[in-house]
């Protein structure tokens, strides 16, 4: 009986945070009039993952780099309607010395390759396959999502669902104007 209290429990906690989510237009930033992501104004755990294909990625402010974390999975609805437009934005408009990293989060490995490779991903992607980095260290239940994170490891603004590329430019370039 307890488990099933709990399982709805969470249920119910995910409804509400995806009707918050969209009746604020999806965006939490300080100071805009939307509601303000308590991670604003933190400065995550560093963590390290393996990375989708080879490797192990780190967090990229870690060596004093402004990022961009781009929180998918395969599965996630929003996610295959967002990746294709941030994808192409992202290889035909630089955005060094801000690193983009893509986390894919609770996914089966092959599923997030054929994924990524077939929206044409070029940015580097941390394969989270149990969610420690997205619900560990972030605490986020559903994707997507996207924290802009400054050089000096603190989260700038957060992006709840899937963002606009308007929104993404616009987050890239307030990290290189700090």
């Amino acid at each position: 009986m307890m488990f099933v209290s709990l399982g709805l429990g969470a249920v119910l906690a995910i409804a509400l945070i995806t009707v918050v989510s969209v009746l604020t237009g999806g965006k939490a930033t300080p100071n805009n009039g939307a509601a303000t992501s308590a991670l604003v104004g933190t400065h995550p755990k560093s963590f390290s993952v393996s990375g989708l294909y080879s490797g192990t990625a780190y967090a990229p402010w870690t060596t004093g780099r402004a990022s961009v974390l781009i929180f998918f999975a395969s599965w996630c609805g929003p996610c295959k309607t967002e990746m294709p437009k941030v994808a192409a934005y992202l290889r035909t408009h630089v955005s060094s010395p801000v690193e983009v990293l893509g986390i894919d989060a609770n996914d089966q490995r092959a599923a997030a390759q054929a994924f990524v490779k077939k929206d044409d991903v070029t940015f580097p992607v941390a394969f989270d396959a149990n969610g420690l980095v997205t619900s560990g260290v972030f605490s986020f239940l559903t994707v997507p999502e996207t924290v802009f994170v400054n050089s000096k490891g603190v989260v700038t603004q957060v992006y709840f669902g899937a963002i606009p590329v308007k929104e993404l430019a616009q987050g890239i370039q307030s990290l290189k104007s700090a």
